[in-house]
């Protein structure tokens, strides 16, 4: 599909996190847990993947991740301020090092004029702070699933990178 397959992406943020001793947890909605099958699917993921929370509702969203209903409301769910609470959301509740988020609109129903099919919004959470990544994808369901997973992965590598270049040598 596009480029390095997701297993491969899995097993180097495996690596990764496990060299800069970071626990990544994963919050997910339009991708449904596709992010944390990919994950769990390379061995040894358990000596870094602390879990994750597949948030498909708002109220799941609310309850499980403590995204405000304010935000919700004024933004929707599929927005980048939602996926910035999911992804903090997710980090607190399983003092991860290393969260990630992904909200958007998989399709092939439910995009609109503002926010159509293939919108999503993958964000990361880590001590540096919150990074969000805005996409629109143009494949069917199941290619927006496994693109959205992708940007998820690649995202989680970036913020790899990044703590390790701010850690102190």
């Amino acid at each position: 599909m596009d480029g390095e397959a997701l297993d491969q992406l899995a097993g180097r943020l495996q690596e990764r996190c496990l060299d800069l001793g970071l626990t990544v947890a994963t919050a997910e909605s339009c991708t449904g847990g596709l992010l944390a099958k990919t994950i769990t699917d390379v061995p040894g993921s358990s000596g870094y993947f602390a879990g994750g929370v597949v948030s498909y509702s708002n109220e799941a969203k609310r309850r499980l991740l403590g995204v405000p209903t304010a935000l919700l409301e004024a933004h929707g769910a599929v927005s980048a301020q939602v996926a910035r609470a999911m992804a903090l959301g997710v980090r607190e509740r399983f003092g991860a090092g290393l969260a990630v988020s992904v909200t958007g609109v998989a399709g092939p129903q439910g995009g609109t004029p503002a926010k159509p099919v293939g919108l999503t919004y993958v964000a990361a959470a880590d001590a540096l702070g919150v990074e969000v990544r805005r996409f629109v994808w143009d494949g069917d369901r199941a290619v927006n699933r496994e693109r959205s997973a992708r940007a998820a992965l690649e995202l989680l590598l970036d913020r790899c990178a990044a703590l390790a270049a701010a850690a102190p040598a």
